[in-house]
């Protein structure tokens, strides 16, 4: 399934006032790249691509529509205000339908462990994504894991995972993903709480790839999780969607 997307073209790279204007009308700076054709920047509707991620998963296969053609496209990267967690600037990766990519799929569990439920353990969770390699159009939003049969020192790795006909699995086959184990109860002091220097904001992690060592478009570093926010992201408008 493909969501399509009307976006505009826009100036090569946007100054801060272009870029707090677009943001303030509920607009996305991005950027298209990939492929055998040059990179393009782009405006789209932030209430439309959120939309269409809900309804096609992080992995949604996006037709964008703008004035000089069509790109075939996923969201490689999804930068979020570290304040408001609003989308502040999308990364699109061009894509071919018949070529296989990687992708990132969420782990889901399914059901409760029999070692949790009547044997006093608890679920140690090893992984929450899986790497996965196959055809745009074949790639799960999720892919369950099945615990209901997992008892005390019992571990469900890779290699059991029941996966769509496809799709390929990068991660190794022996890695785990969730393991029953031993609840032990351990005194543990009350942490004290600490107090925030004045002025300063908890931020979001960032989607997606790490934006570690990334600028934006206006050259400036990406915030790292427990960074205070750059001056243009304090003043976007906080997000209104009914919830």
């Amino acid at each position: 399934m493909e969501i399509t997307l009307n976006v505009e073209v826009r100036a090569e790279k946007g100054t801060k006032k272009a870029l707090s204007t677009l943001r303030a009308e509920y607009r996305i700076p991005a950027v298209v790249y990939g492929g055998e054709k040059a990179p393009i920047t782009v405006a789209l509707s932030e209430k439309e691509l959120m939309a269409g991620r809900k309804k096609g998963g992080a992995n949604a296969i996006f037709r964008l529509k703008h004035a000089k053609g069509e790109e075939t496209v996923i969201v490689k990267e999804l930068q979020r205000h570290p304040v408001t967690d609003r989308p502040v600037h999308a990364d699109f990766q061009r894509i071919s339908l018949t070529k296989k990519i990687e992708a990132k799929v969420p782990l889901n569990l399914v059901g409760e462990s029999i070692g949790v439920k009547t044997n006093g353990g608890m679920l140690s969770i090893d992984m929450r994504e899986l790497r996965i390699k196959a055809l745009p159009t074949a790639i799960p939003q999720h892919i369950d894991v099945e615990i209901s049969t997992l008892d005390l020192h019992q571990i469900i790795h890779v290699s059991d995972l029941k996966l769509p006909e496809g799709v390929e699995v990068i991660d190794a086959a022996d890695a785990a993903v969730v393991r029953c184990v031993v609840a032990k109860e351990i005194e543990v002091a009350a942490p004290v709480a600490a107090v925030p220097a004045e002025g300063a904001a908890a931020v979001a992690e960032p989607e997606s790839s790490s934006t570690k060592g990334k600028k934006d478009e206006e050259g400036k570093v990406i915030a790292k999780p427990g960074a205070a926010p750059a001056a243009d992201a304090k003043a976007a408008p906080a997000k209104k969607e009914g919830k």
